[in-house]
This record gives structure tokens, sequence and C-alpha cells, in this order.
């Protein structure tokens, strides 16, 4: 996180001085920050591993929107036909997620999801419950709510 701030105040002394508070212009100031800092993550440990979670964060993105479509997909073909092939049912689902921005950033994006949605995080943070709409193949559901958790916290750690 502390990289990425000094990006930003990379692309922000880019800005000012180059003259021009343009997006465009703010933009390629965080390419020039992200290079630079590339550089320099060999000699500063802070930086370390800070240039390899942008294509983490681009497989994450691509990956995140197959899922929502697949889920509404699913949840759209529900609604229009007669018949309801909907299982609704509660899990727990053991976290990986230690801090609070990560189980926040899971239990989020499980909701986001149509036909899941995040209920609560027991007292000791180790575990998710989660209402699924299909819950036909329990454990089909708990895999794919995993991926997701391990390719968040790929991005964040």
């Amino acid at each position: 996180m502390m990289a990425f701030m000094w990006n930003l105040l990379l692309a922000l002394i880019w800005v000012v001085l180059t003259g021009d508070l343009s997006g465009i212009n703010l933009f390629a100031g965080l390419i020039v920050g992200y290079l630079v800092l590339g550089l320099m993550q060999r000699q500063v440990p802070m930086l370390r591993g800070y240039t390899s979670r942008l294509p983490r964060l681009i497989r994450f993105i691509f990956f995140f929107f197959k899922e929502l479509i697949v889920a509404n997909l699913k949840v759209a073909f529900d609604i229009v036909t007669p018949i309801w092939h909907m299982k609704p049912g509660v899990i727990a689902m053991p976290l990986e997620a230690r801090t609070e921005m990560e189980i926040t950033m899971v239990a989020n994006l499980i909701s986001l999801t149509p036909g899941t949605l995040s209920l609560d995080v027991s007292d000791d943070r180790r575990v998710l419950f989660i209402h699924a709409m299909f819950l036909d193949d329990e454990q089909a559901v708990r895999d794919s709510l995993k991926e997701m958790e391990r390719r968040v916290l790929e991005i964040l750690r």
C-alpha cells in the first residue's frame, strides 16, 4: 500500500512539473511513477513485489467480470424459467484472510456477485458465513469462493 502511495505522489509531482492537470497526464504520471518504482524496488525493500501486483490485478479484474457475468446469467435464467432451480442455504467458509482490510475485500466481492451474500464473520475472524442461492453442490460453491479469496489475497499481499 505504501508503494502505491509513492506511485501516486510521483504522479502528482509529474502533473505539477508538466503543468497539465488532465486525466491523461495524471495517468501518464502513474505510468512513469510505476516504472521508476519498478527500477527502485531492488534497492528499497518496502517496494519489493510492487510491479508484480499490476498484472495480478488485471487478471483479477477479468476473472471477477467473468464470475459476475456467469452469476448474472444463472440468476437471470432462474428468473425467466417457470421452474425455480435455486436451492438457497448458508455455508461457513474458512478464511485465509487475516486483516480487517482483507476480510472486508473478500466479503464485499462475494456480496457483489449475484447469488451470494456475505452474512457475518465469526468472532475469531476465521470463518465467513455466506448465503448462496444455488447450493446444489456445497463444495463447488465453497471452492469457487475460495478461488476468489485466493485471488484477492494475491493482490493485497
